[in-house]
């Protein structure tokens, strides 16, 4: 079952986007972290045509909601350090209660990945690699992970590769768990490890209808939250555009995603 929310009709992708409010319900969420909040975005695409005041504006929007956790789901840039070094500059601004987290795309192996890599944390983002790290409010924690996208392994820059195997080992299976993953089909292997939860972004909601029939042919949602087995999915629709400058169908978004115990619930 999968639930879509991108709004309908032509907008300019570099339009302020929309905030979409998506409860996922955990069996196994302590009570201590009921209403904690996860500020996503994915595929901002800064390069030479989007970037600046346009990018300022998805960090505005991501305080606005004054997240307990920020999470960027990939493909951020689409050009080197020294290109968008002004245009990516704004993510110092972004003000989280727990920290602001970042995996790859499959675009950040199109530029020089560990330049990137090196330059992130500068900015205040802390990149996940095959790792997870708890969060914690009071007494209580869940796990967040994060994996490399499926292409990586592919990229030719060593030592990369999605290794979800990695990112859980050692972990306490009562402790719940939050995926951070670019592409949705890396839900496969969460769904198999039991992952509670993970977020992913990469389809863009389609960008331009009717490319979302496209996107089915290789991606299991194109955008909005799902079940698959054990795992919850969200797909974020995206902040940027890849290609022509337009969306159809597909709102840029910053999706904010409170976590609630109980059993799992397609959002309303």
């Amino acid at each position: 079952m999968a639930l879509g929310t991108a709004g309908a009709g032509a907008v300019l992708a570099n339009s302020a986007p929309v905030v979409r409010r998506i409860p996922i319900h955990l069996p196994n969420l302590p009570a201590e972290l009921a209403g904690l909040r996860i500020v996503t975005f994915s595929d901002g695409h800064l390069s030479a045509t989007y970037g600046g005041r346009r990018f300022e504006r998805v960090v505005e929007t991501v305080n606005a909601q004054r997240p307990d956790v920020v999470a960027i789901v990939g493909d951020l840039v689409d050009g080197e350090v020294d290109e968008l070094r002004e245009d990516v500059a704004p993510l110092a601004d972004l003000v989280s209660e727990q920290g602001v987290f970042f995996v790859t795309g499959n675009h950040e192996y199109f530029v020089d990945t560990r330049a990137w890599l090196r330059h992130l944390p500068t900015l205040g983002v802390d990149v996940l690699r095959n790792e997870r790290v708890p969060i914690r409010r009071g007494g209580a924690s869940f796990d967040l992970a994060g994996i490399d996208d499926r292409t990586a392994a592919r990229s030719g820059v060593p030592g990369h590769g999605a290794d979800l195997d990695a990112a859980l080992d050692g972990r306490d299976d009562a402790v719940p768990v939050v995926l951070l993953a670019h592409q949705p089909l890396q839900v496969e292997q969460a769904r198999a490890a039991g992952v509670d939860g993970q977020l992913s972004g990469h389809t863009h909601g389609g960008q331009l209808w009717p490319f979302d029939y496209a996107v089915r042919l290789d991606q299991p949602v194109v955008e909005g939250w799902s079940q698959q087995g054990p795992t919850q999915l969200y797909v974020t629709a995206g902040a940027g555009y890849w290609g022509p400058p337009m969306r159809v169908g597909a709102r840029p978004e910053v999706t904010v995603i409170e976590l609630q115990p109980g059993r799992p619930t397609p959002p309303r």
